[in-house]
């Protein structure tokens, strides 16, 4: 049997810091005068109780992580810490069921930012602060997640990032927590760049900093129902800009900070990225200044722009009703969604990286049916494609492609109206926000949506998240075998 103790506790010390931050909206609403101040006090000290026992009760001298136990923490890590960061919503405000404070919280860690709060004017700040906090650290643990753990485990074409992660920034970077920490770092400085620009293009403090929170970690949680919509102009530009940013490769970004841009720029997932979301823009920009006759082409312009970045990088934050754009706009962002920002980002879906490696398969495999002699190696940014990974990017689109269908019949069975299944389930696998339908609220919730639904809902978003390989191979039988 696969020993559990170092993994229980990492997770009970991340449970006692996950307790620990809810000072912040603690002290937020106490200074508000708000008597919710007290959920956060009782939910963070059962976190820090309960964490500390659990750390205590599994120390052990080596804390060195196998395969196994590497695959066990990735996932017991955000089903555990959604289930602690839930409990101020059942606790204190908006004081709702077991259901809707799991699935709010998983939306948070997630980064997915679908939210099961049909009113989120009326809630304490504090309240709004901890939604922002959880999508912010979910963000950063995906980051950290997708450099050190999935490219070791193999997952989804994963290990084609492994030396690149530990041996290109080779004597300045030598070990995960470096990374870890100057990844941070960097995703700390643009979240504070984010806030200043918010604030000077018109937010208030609280309102910019919560924005600026889940923009940098691709949430898009919002403290107002009209999301988005609530400012119109500059700011959604500033959005749109600091979520491409987090939608690139954050090790990237750490060579930029260190003074070498040509990385970045040479990355062939970025060019990808940027080029496939300039195309969408300018198609539908067009089909609706033509086609629909769209009177404010400045506003058209600036709607797509926000629109096109916010759903690619998974962020979904909402400015308009974009089913009014037309079934062919709205075809192009449900794609723009299923392809997603870069590897190693905050961003979310199958990535820009595994699209890549499918188009050189597939030109591959074209070049061999009309020359079946010759030998067409893979190539991607001037290094070769292993089978390895093509292979596992190849399991992964199966994968992906098979729980999205599987999650739109699950839906549907509930008796969701189609349009709700369909981008419900969309949502929920590529982690991407928001749903239409009948049934969700005028906010976008999806409060009235059955149990049930809601169940497969948080199901999709956890495994969406995680990669999916990296949680179904728990259920092999031989996973478990020494």
């Amino acid at each position: 049997m696969i020993d559990i103790r170092p993994v229980a506790n990492t997770i009970g010390k991340l449970v006692v810091t996950l307790g620990a931050a809810m000072a912040l909206p603690m002290f937020v609403d106490l200074y508000h005068g708000d008597p919710n101040w007290q959920s956060f006090f009782q939910s963070g000290l059962i976190c820090v109780i309960l964490g500390a026992l659990i750390t205590l009760a599994t120390r052990t001298n080596d804390q060195s992580l196998t395969m196994q136990q590497a695959f066990v923490l990735t996932s017991g890590l955000w089903i555990v810490l959604p289930a602690f960061g839930a409990l101020p919503f059942v606790i204190g405000a908006p004081h709702v069921g077991l259901t809707d404070a799991f699935f709010e919280s998983m939306s948070g860690m997630s980064t997915t930012g679908t939210t099961a709060f049909p009113s989120l004017d009326s809630l304490p700040k504090g309240t709004h602060l901890w939604r922002a906090l959880l999508q912010w650290l979910g963000g950063l643990g995906i980051i950290v997640v997708a450099m050190i753990f999935l490219p070791v485990m193999k997952v989804g074409g994963m290990q084609f990032f492994r030396s690149e992660g530990f041996d290109t920034l080779g004597k300045i970077l030598p070990r995960a927590f470096d990374i870890a920490m100057e990844t941070t770092l960097v995703y700390i400085f643009m979240t504070g760049a984010c806030v200043v620009t918010f604030i000077i293009l018109g937010m208030d403090g609280f309102d910019a900093i919560f924005h600026a929170l889940t923009t940098c970690s691709t949430g898009g949680f919002s403290n107002r129902d009209a999301s988005f919509g609530a400012y119109p102009g500059a700011p959604q530009l500033a959005a749109s800009f600091f979520t491409i940013l987090a939608a690139l490769p954050f090790l990237r970004m750490v060579q930029l900070v260190r003074g070498d841009a040509m990385p970045l720029w040479r990355d062939a997932q970025v060019r990808a990225f940027l080029r496939w979301m300039f195309y969408a823009i300018a198609v539908i920009v067009l089909y609706r200044l033509a086609w629909l006759q769209a009177e404010n082409p400045f506003h058209v312009i600036r709607e797509t722009i926000f629109n096109v970045v916010t759903l690619t990088s998974g962020t979904g934050f909402g400015s308009s009703d974009v089913t009014q754009w037309g079934h062919f706009p709205f075809a192009i962002l449900i794609i723009m969604g299923l392809i997603g920002g870069c590897t190693g980002s905050t961003a979310c879906s199958i990535k820009v990286f595994r699209y890549l490696v499918l188009l050189q398969a597939i030109r591959a495999q074209i070049r061999r049916m009309h020359s079946p002699h010759r030998v067409f190696p893979l190539m991607l940014e001037g290094r070769p494609l292993d089978r390895d990974v093509v292979g596992s990017v190849m399991a992964f689109f199966t994968t992906f492609m098979l729980a999205f269908g599987l999650l739109i019949v699950a839906l549907a069975l509930t008796g969701l109206h189609p349009r709700t299944a369909l981008t419900g389930a969309w949502a929920m696998i590529a982690n991407i926000g928001p749903v239409w339908g009948p049934e969700i609220s005028a906010n976008g919730a999806v409060d009235q949506l059955p149990t049930t639904a809601k169940w497969l809902m948080i199901t999709g978003m956890f495994l969406g998240r995680l990669e999916l390989l990296s949680v179904l191979v728990l259920f092999h039988p031989r996973f478990w075998r020494q």
